[in-house]
């Protein structure tokens, strides 16, 4: 089937060196994050439920996790309009959308998405068992105002309309795959069948969903590496790169064997239940973006991280290595600059580096930081207040996922080999 990409994925070429900053030449990443309160503001919860349209057979459902949708109409001739609106306001630019179709006879529909405040960033993705999903055939989606930019939002459709055909079972339509905390927790207890990881609850979030983590530990060693995930709901393919990563060094060769045998592994895989079971474009249910709140920790689910963090310390162990996944237009790391971290940060970039020779059909974008104080978001945190060099590492909307999984296994196996050297 033919697959449209409707953002240009840009790849250009980035050579990480050591303890040098490397100077983008496309994709430049986000600029400077602004401080702003994490005090926790209004949110708009959505209405969770059924649409029927009677007279056309046909009923629309946002009605499960991670599900996306405000309102519907019918427009006559087999159309309906869909509308997605953001959990508050001022928010990021990740119209997350998530909803199944059926009808009672078959037939072909068209769908209008439209978007409170944005354009249509995600191309859908298509599934009639909410777990194995494929891109919508590009015959079946159509560009409404085009966008008037190169890059990110702004070359964006405005509206797109998607043709589906609908039957007795649900289609389920998304901005990305489903991955919502009942999923994520049953891929937790599938490692958690070997008898070195274990996972328990580190606290609740605003909603009292469990705050998950694993940990992957022999019971011999007090050096660590921490992983986090998913602050952002969205953020899909940061998550499907992480697991890559994680399942790479909780596997049963002689590497991870080795790796395990010197380090501990802790995870928190879905750092914002709340957001993602409830389909938010971007924050938590107390309406704030976590990786915001790593300075003044006002938000449940940071604290829970903070919390194990020091508890940890306090035990005696050292944090080596850190990372945290995310999403964004096109693959970027955001290190700290060597400029700073100095010699401590050799295994950030020497990691980059050999991430980058091992997988030379798609060099990433690097935009290291000079900013670490306020710690305000995660990397900064685990750096300044735990001494730990660590990095946001983030994947493209539109990276294909072979090459997502085949990311997180290189990134694995290049951190094991720096670690065990």
């Amino acid at each position: 089937m033919r697959k449209l990409v409707f953002i240009t994925i840009l790849i250009t070429i980035f050579t990480a060196c050591k303890n040098q900053k490397t100077i983008a030449t496309g994709y430049q990443g986000q600029g400077k994050s602004a401080v702003v309160s994490t005090l926790s503001k209004p949110v708009q919860k959505q209405w969770k439920g059924i649409w029927s349209f009677e007279d056309d057979n046909l009923f629309f459902s946002n009605d499960f996790e991670s599900g996306r949708l405000n309102g519907v109409t019918a427009d006559g001739d087999n159309h309906y309009t869909a509308l997605i609106t953001a959990e508050n306001t001022p928010v990021n630019v990740s119209p997350w959308y998530a909803f199944k179709v059926w009808s009672n006879t078959p037939k072909m529909i068209t769908i209008k998405m439209t978007y409170q405040d944005s354009r249509s960033r995600y191309y859908p993705k298509i599934s009639t068992d909410g777990e194995n999903f494929t891109p919508l055939d590009s015959v079946n989606f159509t560009v409404l105002n085009k966008g008037t930019g190169t890059f990110g939002i702004n070359a964006a459709p405005e509206f797109v309309e998607l043709k589906i055909n609908v039957g007795e079972k649900p289609t389920y339509i998304t901005a990305q795959e489903l991955y919502g905390s009942t999923r994520v927790k049953k891929w937790i207890d599938s490692l958690s069948t070997k008898n070195y990881i274990s996972n328990y609850e580190i606290g609740e979030s605003r909603e009292k969903r469990a705050m998950n983590l694993m940990e992957v530990s022999n019971g011999t060693y007090k050096k660590a590496v921490l992983v986090i995930s998913r602050q952002h709901p969205p953020e899909v393919t940061g998550f499907l790169a992480m697991k890559s990563f994680i399942e790479t060094l909780t596997g049963d060769s002689p590497k991870a064997e080795k790796f395990r045998d010197n380090y501990d592994l802790f995870v928190v895989p879905l750092m914002n239940p709340d957001g993602v079971d409830n389909g938010n474009w971007r924050h938590n249910m107390g309406g704030i973006d976590l990786n915001r709140d790593w300075q003044d920790f006002n938000q449940p689910e940071t604290r829970s991280v903070r919390d194990f963090l020091v508890k940890k310390e306090n035990e005696g162990y050292e944090f080596v290595f850190g990372a945290d996944f995310h999403s964004t237009w096109d693959d970027i790391y955001y290190p700290i600059d060597s400029t700073i971290i100095g010699k401590k940060g050799d295994i950030v970039f020497n990691w980059i580096e050999n991430i980058t020779k091992r997988l030379p059909q798609k060099h990433t974008n690097i935009k290291p930081s000079t900013e670490i104080t306020p710690t305000m978001v995660s990397r900064n945190y685990f750096y300044v207040n735990h001494g730990m060099p660590a990095i946001v590492f983030e994947l493209g909307d539109n990276t294909p996922r072979d090459f997502l999984k085949l990311k997180g296994k290189v990134a694995a196996e290049e951190l094991m080999d720096l670690l065990l050297e």
